[in-house]
C-alpha cells in the first residue's frame, strides 16, 4: 500500500513558497465557484466560470488533459463521488455537489475540494458533508513531523466510521508539487503507525471520500465520474498540507486580507 520514502519528493524553501502562492490562488477560485453554486445552474456553467478565474490569475488547470480529463474542474453531484466531467446538469434544491480544483502556476499545483450544500434539508445528508469536514480536519491534525502516512488515512476512516459512514478505499489522496499526483498515496483508511515518516516540507493532498451508504463504488460509461454502488449520496472535500518543523499548514486557505 505504502511507497518507499526515497520516492517521496520533500520541497525546498522556495519550492514551498512556490507551492504556497499556486495553493492561494487554487483556494481562491474554488471560493469562487463555491459562491457561484445554486439551483438552475448548470455543472458546465461552474466549469467556464473556474476556467475564466483561471485565465484572471494567469493560472492553468491541472486537470484538463490530464490523462485525457476533458474540463477544468470536477463537479460530483449526490452519488457521484469524485471526478465527475461538468456539462449540462443543473443544480437543484437539496442537492449536494463536491467541487474538485487543481490549478497549475510558475509549475506548482494547488489542488482543493469542498462539498457544498444546495439548500440540503435531509439530517443524514448535512451529517454526512459535516463528518467529511470533520475528518479532514483530523486527518490534518496528524499530519506531524514524526508521525507516519497510514496516522492520516486512520483518522480518516475513525472519524467516518465512529459517525457511520464509510470511506471510499478505491481512490486516495496524495502527494503533490510539480506534479499533480506524487509519491506518497494516502488512502483514507488503514491501521496507524505504517508506512513512511512525515518529514517536514512534504506537500501532501489529503481528500477524504466519505459515504451515506456502503464504501464500495463504480465507474460510469464516461469513464471518469465515480458513483457510489448503492447510489447514495457522498461526500469529498481535499486541501493540500505542507508537513511543518511546527506542524501541518494549510497551504489551500485563502488568504484574509489586511
Amino acid at each position: 500500500m505504502f511507497m518507499k520514502k526515497s520516492n517521496i519528493i520533500i520541497k525546498k524553501t522556495k519550492e514551498i513558497e512556490e507551492m504556497r502562492h499556486a495553493c492561494a490562488v487554487a483556494a481562491e477560485i474554488l471560493d469562487d465557484v463555491v459562491r457561484k453554486c445554486a439551483p438552475g445552474v448548470t455543472t458546465g456553467e461552474l466549469d467556464a466560470y473556474a476556467r475564466e478565474r483561471m485565465t484572471e490569475f494567469g493560472a492553468e488547470s491541472a486537470f484538463i488533459g490530464y490523462r485525457g480529463y476533458p474540463a477544468y474542474i470536477c463537479t460530483a453531484v449526490n452519488d457521484e463521488v469524485v471526478h465527475g466531467i461538468p456539462g449540462d446538469r443543473r443544480l437543484a434544491m437539496e442537492d449536494i455537489i463536491s467541487i474538485d480544483v487543481g490549478v497549475l502556476v510558475n509549475g506548482w499545483i494547488g489542488d482543493n475540494a469542498r462539498t457544498v450544500m444546495i439548500g440540503a434539508k435531509d439530517p443524514e445528508v448535512i451529517r454526512l458533508v459535516k463528518t467529511a469536514e470533520l475528518s479532514l480536519d483530523a486527518a490534518i491534525a496528524q499530519a506531524v513531523e514524526g508521525n507516519r502516512i497510514s496516522d492520516i488515512s486512520h483518522a480518516i476512516e475513525r472519524t467516518a466510521t465512529c459517525s457511520g459512514f464509510s470511506v471510499v478505499k478505491e481512490f486516495v489522496g496524495h502527494g503533490v508539487g510539480r506534479s499533480m499526483h506524487e509519491e506518497p498515496q494516502i488512502p483514507n483508511y488503514g491501521p496507524p503507525g505504517r508506512g513512511p515518516k512525515l518529514e517536514a516540507g512534504m506537500t501532501l493532498a489529503i481528500e477524504p471520500m466519505i459515504n451515506l451508504g456502503a464504501s464500495k463504488v463504480e465507474v460510469m460509461a464516461d469513464g471518469w465520474t465515480v458513483l457510489t454502488k448503492d447510489r447514495k449520496p457522498s461526500a469529498h472535500v481535499e486541501h493540500t498540507i505542507l508537513v511543518g518543523k511546527d506542524g501541518p499548514e494549510i497551504l489551500t486557505c485563502k488568504k484574509k486580507s489586511g
